[in-house]
């Protein structure tokens, strides 16, 4: 379990094409620090199992089906990568309960910069939209943000400084991928819903 609140702006170093699915070699020393094989780390909201670590980088397995379902895929040695270890139990929950599990992907539509911080509007795929509300918690590319606004097929979040310095948002432009995972107590709530209509 993650938090959205991005530890490292880490960096790809290698991408290794093994078929059905690849092999990333990622630099990130704040994060590798402590890790080792069989751990979990989020490169851009993706929960990752350490296979190894050397020095200052750790090296993960991702299969077929997380290249298809994320913006793994589209990876290549130099991409910067949003880095965050698994929440410690008796640390402090700073963004919200992110699992690693992406949902779907949008695309950045549109910048409007500000004084202080960005307004960015995300394309939101229809299949998600009935799960992001305004004022509510999405996470994108692994960063933990509050929805400012939504509408059918879109939302927009405001990035202040830190985000905009320290993570790959920053630099992003309209038509750049990113990988959404909305809030999992709104699917857990759908779902108990649901169950409770089908016994009615």
């Amino acid at each position: 379990m993650f938090t959205g609140i991005v530890e490292e702006l880490g960096e790809i170093v290698d991408v290794t094409d093994l078929g059905d699915s690849a092999r990333l070699q990622v630099r990130g020393p704040v994060v590798v620090d402590g890790s080792r094989c069989g751990d979990s780390i989020a490169v851009n909201g993706v929960c990752l199992t350490v296979v190894e670590t050397t020095g200052a980088t750790f090296t993960a397995d991702v299969m077929r089906e997380t290249l298809d379902r994320s913006s793994l895929g589209a990876l290549t040695p130099g991409s910067p990568v949003n880095l965050e270890r698994p929440m410690r139990l008796d640390g402090r929950l700073g963004g919200h309960l992110v699992q690693g599990h992406v949902d779907g992907t949008g695309a950045i539509l549109e910048r409007s910069p500000s004084q202080h911080w960005d307004v960015v509007r995300i394309s939101l795929p229809a299949d998600l939209a009935r799960y992001v509300v305004p004022k509510g918690s999405v996470t994108v590319d692994g960063v933990s943000l509050t929805v400012a606004s939504v509408a059918d097929t879109s939302f927009t979040v405001s990035l202040i400084p830190t985000t905009l310095a320290r993570t790959t948002l920053g630099p992003k432009r309209p038509g750049d991928p990113v990988n959404l995972e909305v809030d999992v107590v709104a699917k857990y709530v759908e779902r108990l819903l649901a169950a409770r209509t089908e016994e009615n």
